[in-house]
C-alpha cells in the first residue's frame, strides 16, 4: 500500500471497518473455531460446517453463533491501529527514491505489522475469543460475558492466561500480514503499471483484498489451527507450539491442519476486502483534505 501521508483518523477508520466486518461475518469465525477445536473422535462432535451451525442453533439459538464476538469487536480498533500504523511506519522507511514500495519490501513491512499486532493486541484478544467459544460447548458455561470472562481468566490463570499460544499467534499474524501485504502490493503495482498516480476503483481494491485474504488462508491455516488449540480450554495438554503440532499430526493426520478452512476463507476474504476498501477510500479523502507537498 502506498499512501502519501498517515493521519490518525486512517487508523481509526481501519478499526471501524474491521468492527463492521466482524459483526457481519463472525458466525463463520465461530464455526471455524469450533471445527478446529473438535479433536478427532469416533465419531467427531461435528460432521461438518452445516452440522456445526445446526447443533449450535439448536442448543443455544442464533445468538450462540456470536459467542466471543465482543472480544473481537473490542480489539478491532487497536488491532487495526497497530497493524496499519506499523505498516506505514516501516513502509515509509523502505520505499525507493521514487516513493514506490515493491512487493518484496511490502512482504517484510507486512511481517513486521503482523508481529506487532500479534504481541500488542491479537494474542490476548484471540485467547479470550477462543476460550469463550470453547466454553460454549461445556455442559455448564462459566463465562457470563466479556468482562466477566476476562476477570475469571485473569483471576484463575493470571495475565499470562490471556497470552496462551503467543508463539503460534506471532507466527500466524506475521505470516498473515506478510502474505496479504505482499499480494496487495504486487497487485497494486501491477495494476498501476508505469503510472504511480493511477486511481484504483474501490471494487478493484476489494477484489485485490479478497485475493490477498484467500492467499493468507491457504498459506497459514495450519498455524491458525495450532493457535486455536493452544488457546482453547484444553491447552494444558500441549507443552509447546511444536508439541501441539506433533500431537495433531500424530493423532489426527495432516488434514487436521486444514480444519475450518472453508468458513475461514469466507470470513477472511470479506474481512480483507472490506477493510482495504474503507481504509483506502478514507485515506484518499484525508489526503484531499490535508494535502501535503
Amino acid at each position: 500500500m502506498c499512501m502519501e501521508t498517515t493521519h490518525p483518523l486512517e487508523l481509526e477508520m481501519g478499526g471501524i471497518a474491521g468492527g463492521i466486518e466482524i459483526c457481519i461475518t463472525f458466525p463463520t469465525e465461530y464455526v471455524k473455531t469450533q471445527l478446529q477445536l473438535d479433536e478427532k473422535a469416533n465419531p467427531p462432535k461435528y460432521k461438518g460446517i452445516v452440522d456445526c451451525v445446526k447443533q449450535t442453533v439448536k442448543s443455544h439459538g442464533v445468538r450462540g453463533l456470536y459467542r466471543g464476538l465482543s472480544s473481537l469487536v473490542y480489539g478491532s480498533i487497536p488491532k487495526a491501529a497497530v497493524r496499519f500504523g506499523m505498516f506505514e511506519f516501516l513502509s515509509n522507511k523502505m520505499r525507493d527514491e521514487s516513493g514506490k514500495l515493491d512487493s518484496k519490501r511490502g512482504f517484510f513491512c507486512g511481517l513486521g505489522a503482523g508481529v506487532a499486532e500479534a504481541v500488542v493486541v491479537v494474542c490476548p484478544m484471540e485467547t479470550i475469543k477462543v476460550k469463550f467459544i470453547h466454553d460454549q460447548t461445556s455442559a455448564n458455561p462459566k463465562y457470563r460475558g466479556f468482562f466477566h470472562g476476562v476477570r475469571e481468566i485473569i483471576r484463575s490463570q493470571g495475565l499470562k492466561g490471556t497470552y496462551q499460544g503467543l508463539t503460534a499467534t506471532v507466527l500466524k499474524q506475521g505470516s498473515n500480514q506478510a502474505i496479504r501485504f505482499y499480494v496487495m502490493t504486487s497487485l497494486r503495482n501491477w495494476y498501476k503499471g508505469d503510472d504511480p498516480n493511477k486511481a484504483i476503483n474501490p471494487l478493484i481494491t476489494g477484489l485485490f483484498g479478497a485475493i490477498a485474504g484467500a492467499a493468507s488462508v491457504f498459506g497459514n491455516t495450519p498455524l491458525d489451527v495450532i493457535k486455536t488449540r493452544m488457546q482453547g480450554l484444553e491447552a494444558h495438554k500441549y507443552k509447546s507450539t511444536v508439541d501441539c503440532a506433533v500431537k495433531i499430526l500424530k493423532h489426527e493426520g495432516p488434514l487436521a491442519f486444514y480444519k475450518g478452512t472453508v468458513p475461514r476463507l469466507g470470513r477472511v476474504c470479506m474481512d480483507v476486502a472490506i477493510v482495504f476498501i474503507i481504509y483506502e477510500e478514507v485515506v484518499k479523502l484525508l489526503n484531499l483534505v490535508w494535502k501535503t507537498d
